[in-house]
């Protein structure tokens, strides 16, 4: 029986995943905006790649970074796992330590904090996206604390994935349960997770992977405010 607080925790995550669906599905229902919005997530798909060259090229955290760029910051369009997820709360409860289902309400609040952010950023720019008309954007959408609080959302979840990472048994629940989820049509939602508890695994430790992503975006952030002519530059 489920107690209160996993109940609570349901209907946290089926709230929030409600609210994405939506935002999606009015982004989805003006293509112009719809293109921009693109636009804005495909620049900043090719700023973060270049940001974390670095990381990319390293055996060590390929993989983590791979699942930043990717899975929380990519231009994939994620509908189809946010309807899986919202279509399984109460499976998922079931199935998962309440720890793991309170790491995908991280991720889908962080969705709709950035999804927010980015459609106020296509609303505001002209294509083409250009870091000049990015920045302006960037400056006009949001203040220097919400973006802070983006950032901090981003090492929540590393966070979070890492005591994932050290749970006994729980990749060898998640590798089980790949055949039910495909079966049930979770084929999408599976994979995010797997893929991120392997890759948290195989890096023994994020301390360092997240203190370097946290000190750039934040770096990045500052310049973004202050008018920099080249906020992109590396960052040390």
């Amino acid at each position: 029986m489920f107690s209160s607080s996993d109940t609570e925790l349901q209907q946290r995550l089926g709230d929030a995943l409600a609210r994405v669906i939506e935002l999606r599905a009015e982004l989805s229902g003006d293509a112009p905006l719809r293109q921009r919005w693109h636009a804005v997530k495909e620049f900043q798909s090719r700023r973060l790649a270049a940001t974390y060259a670095d990381l990319l090229a390293s055996d060590r955290y390929r993989a983590p970074c791979e699942i930043f760029l990717e899975e929380l910051y990519g231009a994939k369009d994620f509908e189809q796992r946010d309807e899986e997820a919202l279509r399984v709360v109460p499976k998922l409860a079931k199935m998962l330590p309440t720890r793991a289902v309170e790491t995908l309400l991280l991720a889908v609040d962080l969705d709709e904090m950035s999804e927010r952010f980015d459609s106020g950023l296509a609303r505001e720019v002209a294509l083409p996206v250009t870091p000049a008309n990015y920045a302006a954007a960037y400056r006009n959408v949001g203040s220097v604390a919400e973006r802070e609080r983006q950032i901090d959302a981003v090492s929540e979840i590393g966070r979070a994935l890492d005591k994932l990472a050290r749970i006994p048994m729980l990749s060898a629940m998640l590798h089980m349960m790949k055949a039910p989820a495909e079966m049930w049509g979770l084929s999408h939602l599976h994979h995010f997770l797997q893929r991120g508890f392997d890759a948290f695994v195989d890096m023994r430790g994020a301390s360092d992977f997240l203190a370097t992503i946290s000190r750039r975006e934040s770096t990045i952030n500052r310049r973004l405010f202050a008018g920099e002519a080249d906020p992109f530059r590396p960052v040390d």
